[in-house]
């Protein structure tokens, strides 16, 4: 009769419900045993995920490991949020599933985590102040950062930090022209993996006869345009670099050569150097040809710093640095 229980039945609902109450139970305090192992980026994702930030809000992501020095972004850029990856530290509070690709796997990983709770304005950065390839006369990231113009990016919505062409423009690599095997001795260069690697990054596009982009994957973009892309995108491209055949410098070489395809620009995209420095940094009264600026940066015979710079140059000798200490 309904309303009515035999002691059966009642021993039953009993069970049941208990059944149900340990299995929360068992769910709530074993959780992280079922989730993905990247702890500190799921914490990260967790602790933004309402967040509602602001059109002109700024955030740093920065590649890091142990032993590198980020106190200057602190320091000199206050006003920026940082998020400081170290991918060779699995006790981090930001850190990656698996230390490879170089600074890609983290530069994913951010936008993974924090795909619907991104700030307008997202740099991408190296840790390291002075950086040979930085688009500087002293190497020095920090008048760039500085001056950067993000009303500018709001315009473009990629913008590569560097606007010198050395290296990597106008065509650093043509991937069907330099498929073919590197010679016997020779290093295999990320232009002779690059064909296959981008028929598996972007399946739906057509292999381009060259790609041309200004290094070393440094750059900003906007919340807009990282939402060109589903979250899923994101997903697979770190994906790969995880099951990639290919090592952690190549992989990771391939997507600096790939990130300005990835938001939506072409190829081959190696703006005038004039028009780059003047609309970045505001700096629009240098002298330049197409692919470089009298005066503002030049290849170093090293790909390291000497011990003691800016202060001291490659010979030992004192340089007369004025820069910001």
């Amino acid at each position: 009769m309904a309303g009515h229980w035999s002691p059966r039945q009642r021993t039953n609902r009993a069970n049941t419900v208990g059944a149900f109450v340990f299995f929360v139970v068992f769910i709530y305090f074993f959780r992280d045993t079922f989730l993905p192992s990247s702890t500190p980026a799921r914490k990260h994702r967790n602790d933004y995920s309402h967040m509602a930030l602001g059109d002109n809000d700024v955030e740093m992501v920065v590649a890091s490991m142990k032993h590198e020095n980020v106190s200057w972004l602190d320091e000199y850029l206050p006003e920026w949020k940082k998020n400081i990856y170290v991918v060779d530290d699995n006790k981090a509070k930001l850190t990656v599933p698996m230390n490879k690709g170089r600074e890609a796997m983290v530069f994913l990983t951010y936008i993974i985590d924090r795909y619907d709770s991104l700030p307008g304005n997202v740099v991408f950065h190296h840790a390291e102040r002075f950086q040979w390839h930085n688009d500087n006369p002293d190497y020095d990231a920090l008048p760039l950062l500085q001056n950067f113009r993000f009303d500018n990016l709001k315009k473009v919505g990629y913008a590569n930090l560097r606007c010198v062409w050395v290296l990597g423009c106008p065509a650093e690599i043509r991937p069907i022209k330099d498929e073919a095997p590197a010679k016997e001795g020779e290093p295999i260069h990320a232009r002779h993996v690059y064909k296959a690697a981008f028929q598996e990054l972007f399946p739906s596009l057509e292999i381009p006869e060259e790609v041309g982009v200004t290094c070393c994957s440094q750059f900003a973009v906007r919340r807009e345009t990282i939402h060109l892309r589903p979250r899923a995108e994101y997903v697979r491209f770190r994906e790969w670099l995880i099951v990639s055949a290919l090592g952690d410098d190549l992989s990771g070489r391939v997507l600096e050569y790939s990130w300005h395809i990835i938001f939506g620009k072409p190829a081959v995209n190696c703006p005038n150097a004039a028009d780059c420095y003047c609309q970045n940094y505001g700096m629009c009264d240098l002298k330049c040809e197409a692919d470089k600026c009298e005066g503002q940066y030049t290849l170093p015979p090293f790909s390291t710093l000497p011990k003691g710079w800016p202060q001291l140059g490659w010979k030992g000798e004192n340089r007369g640095w004025k820069g910001q200490p």
